[in-house]
């Protein structure tokens, strides 16, 4: 019945209050959307990460390593290390000890560093929609507030009017559009948070499979 008489009013409302609604439903749809894909993703790669470290601790040596890559393709853990590996075939090319000497060794960890820094900026893609939908759901609900009392005065002004008929539609209207800004943004910043704690529990992850992985490069370090 409530349901019913909402939709009423969502209908009686003006162009600009519906126009309003429309961006806040528009809002919702798409941080329910980067929520769960993000959520799937995160906890797909979290896994992915903590099996792959507890069989990196089976690798003895950079061969190995080497091996191991096979068995992580399409995976976050397999491009990380594929990339690093990479990396250290070209510090390595050009030695004739297949050796990395201390300026060789500071140049490998840097470009770890700059691995993991560049999977963290990519999963924190499409995060600031969240946040700032947050911050402009609550906007738009107000704007449609003072509209709603503006539509309201100015029903007075052009009745001479002023009872609970007159104004009752630019009440409405002021209340379901700033009901709606809520709506939108209470969860998009809850969604937001929740994101960001995921995003650290994956980052920590990451950085624990890197150090092993460096670990293990370490045989190659010359003096």
């Amino acid at each position: 019945m409530f349901g019913n008489q909402l939709w009423y009013l969502v209908m009686q409302s003006d162009a600009v209050c519906k126009f309003v609604l429309l961006i806040l439903l528009a809002m919702s749809v798409l941080c329910w959307t980067i929520f769960f894909g993000k959520l799937i993703i995160f906890r797909i790669k979290n896994k992915h990460f903590t099996s792959a470290y507890k069989k990196m601790l089976l690798v003895k040596n950079v061969p190995e390593l080497i091996v191991y890559t096979n068995d992580l393709i399409n995976t976050a853990p397999g491009y990380l290390l594929a990339k690093n590996l990479t990396y250290l075939h070209e510090l390595t090319a050009h030695t004739p000890d297949q050796a990395l000497h201390k300026y060789d060794w500071e140049l490998l960890e840097k470009h770890c560093e700059s691995s993991i820094e560049t999977m963290i900026l990519h999963n924190e893609s499409y995060l600031s929609i969240l946040s700032s939908c947050a911050a402009v759901a609550p906007l738009l609900g107000l704007f449609g507030t003072v509209w709603g009392l503006v539509h309201s005065f100015i029903s007075i002004s052009e009745t001479q009017v002023a009872n609970i008929t007159t104004i009752a539609p630019g009440i409405a209207e002021a209340l379901i559009t700033t009901l709606a800004g809520l709506i939108i943004a209470i969860p998009a910043l809850i969604m937001f948070n929740y994101l960001q704690t995921h995003i650290r529990h994956l980052e920590h992850s990451m950085l624990i499979f890197v150090d092993k992985m460096i670990s293990i490069m370490q045989q190659l370090r010359g003096k």
